[in-house]
């Protein structure tokens, strides 16, 4: 059986590249250190004493790594994984682990990605639509803005009929702070292509990853 020919990997413009040099790296984890320090102190810590000393240091490297969809670059991480195919009906990849960091907070949210799509002439490996939801969940955001990304990127790549993205997720900033409602969750949906035009197929794609209207 002959391999699929790969297609060539669009341009996305607006989506950050990686890290180049180490001496970058280290003078941001510098600059933050010195300011969870601040932070530390302007609440009353004693930044010296056994608990905390590291915690400056630890905060910054846990704050790169859950913001570094900064650092990723869409077209890379697809590594050419787009293939021409005679696919034409929808293709789901539900129940994808989200966690973010909410923009006006910098408090966790948390939850799952429904993404389907059509094709119209290519596919991208399944594990690639998992990846793209990871790069733009690694950043500072709000789930709107987070579920348009995603379908839009997937429309972008792909050029398909339709994409359509629903996220559940349970926000920090609603559990701990704010109405403190420990039990809710929000839901965003974003339909593009064929799905906004026609309803029946956002009811089925809904319907299919078990998300009620």
């Amino acid at each position: 059986m002959r391999a699929r020919p790969r297609s060539p990997i669009r341009s996305i413009d607006g989506i950050g590249s990686a890290y180049t040099k180490r001496e970058e790296v280290a003078v941001r984890l510098a600059k933050m250190e010195s300011a969870v320090r601040t932070l530390l102190e302007c609440i009353g810590e004693d930044t010296k004493r056994e608990g905390l000393k590291d915690t400056p240091s630890r905060y910054a490297k846990a704050l790169l790594f859950l913001t570094k969809g900064y650092q990723s670059n869409v077209n890379e991480v697809i590594n050419g994984a787009l293939f021409h195919g005679g696919h034409n009906q929808m293709i789901i990849v539900k129940n994808i682990d989200i966690s973010s960091l909410c923009e006006h907070h910098l408090v966790p949210f948390t939850g799952k990605i429904h993404i389907g799509y059509i094709p119209s002439k290519m596919v991208i490996g399944l594990s690639k639509i998992a990846r793209i939801a990871e790069i733009f969940s690694r950043r500072l955001q709000i789930q709107e803005r987070l579920t348009e990304e995603v379908a839009q990127a997937i429309m972008d790549i792909l050029t398909p009929q339709g994409v359509a993205v629903v996220m559940e997720s349970s926000h920090m900033c609603m559990v701990i702070r704010g109405v403190e409602k420990t039990s809710s969750t929000t839901l965003t949906r974003c339909m593009r292509g064929c799905f906004q035009r026609e309803a029946r197929l956002s009811e089925e794609f809904l319907h299919l990853v078990n998300v009620h209207q």
